[in-house]
């Protein structure tokens, strides 16, 4: 099966609450899976990459062979694609994560740099998981 993950990541205040977004997509256009998880206090660069982080874990998880990632971040994807140094200390163990799993894979396609409006649902997501957490935190107080 081959499957395209969208993936982003929002930080409100960089940094601030984060939370990472994926959604998986198989190649008929399906919506297999949407993922959502609250980060914590997080940079916008960090988020992103736990949004990869969490769409290439489900695609794992559920049996995947082949992916194709797609993100709005252009420089997580001009990373995972080598035509960038990852500097940001901060940003090497997650940059690690992502190709160890893209490598457990029979394959992959070249990451690709998408544009926002692609990526709305993977947005929202990301800004679904910071919403619900503030939400829950302010209905416990």
């Amino acid at each position: 099966m081959h499957v395209t993950i969208y993936s982003d990541g929002a930080s409100r205040k960089n940094p601030g609450p984060a939370g990472a977004g994926a959604v998986l997509v198989d190649e008929e256009g399906n919506v297999l899976e949407e993922l959502a998880k609250y980060l914590g206090i997080a940079t916008n660069n960090q988020a992103e990459y736990q949004g990869a982080i969490l769409g290439l874990e489900k695609a794992l998880e559920i049996g995947v062979k082949r992916v194709r990632l797609r993100a709005d971040s252009q420089l997580m994807i001009k990373q995972i694609r080598g035509e960038y140094r990852v500097k940001n200390p901060a940003l090497k163990p997650l940059y690690d994560r992502v190709m160890t799993l893209l490598s457990r894979f029979e394959g992959y396609d070249p990451p690709e740099h998408i544009r926002r409006e692609q990526n709305r649902e993977a947005d929202a997501q990301a800004n679904r998981a910071i919403d619900e957490y503030e939400r829950d935190r302010q209905e416990a107080s």
